[in-house]
């Protein structure tokens, strides 16, 4: 497989190092600031497969339709963008191409969405239950809270678990790549549920794996939905 990385910050260089490791060809980096390309054009991008979409919620849907435009199926970590997500979704239609998005591309916190919604609808049901997201990141991160952050707390209001409003404390410190964390607390306990990530390169193991399952599909997917059904095969 032929990819593209666009944005080649510590993201988009993590995706190179393991997507080479699984044999992929990293055919170019495109970045303004770093990569062999500066633009993203035609020239750019031919004979590729996939491109990872690494970039800012600014550039991150004019990048996308542009590389549909091109045929190119793509792996979006980007985050920021997702009001403009219809957009994106009429436009993969019309282009026939494939596109993956999510906050997290981490196997692990895909997995632990399955396990928080099921704790939602387990305690959902006490009637003392409360629930409390909490994360940290390392501080260079500039958003908080944390995209994925934001989706545990819709993964539980789905799941029926009761929370107070704009209550996601986020730390900003040192060198955490992230932690996230979910409280059920009662009157005499409490359970905490919680996802470490120890180095970066697990969300670029993900990438990777999501730019394999999203080859020959058509339609714009979540990593969770082609980890469940590649889980199911």
């Amino acid at each position: 497989m032929r990819v593209a990385i666009v944005g080649y910050g510590k993201m988009g260089k993590a995706i190179e190092k393991v997507a080479k490791e699984q044999g992929l060809e990293v055919v170019r980096r495109i970045d303004p600031k770093g990569g062999e390309v500066g633009a993203l054009t035609r020239d750019s991008v031919r004979g590729v497969d996939v491109a990872f979409e690494f970039t800012s919620p600014e550039t991150a849907v004019e990048n996308l339709l542009t590389l549909f435009e091109y045929g190119i199926d793509c792996v979006v970590g980007t985050t920021g963008w997702y009001a403009r997500i219809e957009e994106v979704k009429r436009a993969v239609t019309e282009r026939g191409v494939g596109c993956v998005y999510a906050p997290n591309f981490s196997v692990g916190m895909n997995l632990f969405f399955e396990v928080v919604s099921s704790a939602g609808r387990l305690f959902g049901g006490v009637e003392d239950a409360r629930f409390g997201v909490e994360e940290a990141h390392h501080e260079a991160k500039k958003d908080a809270p944390s995209g994925t952050a934001l989706k545990i707390v819709e993964v539980l209001r789905e799941s029926g678990a009761r929370l107070r409003e704009n209550s996601v404390p986020s730390l900003r410190v040192g060198y955490i790549p992230g932690t996230h964390k979910v409280l059920i607390d009662m009157p005499y306990e409490t359970i905490s549920l919680e996802h470490v990530v120890r180095q970066r390169e697990v969300f670029a193991y993900g990438a990777v794996l999501a730019a394999r399952l999203i080859r020959g599909k058509k339609g714009l997917f979540t990593f969770a939905e082609l980890l469940r059904e590649s889980l199911k095969g």
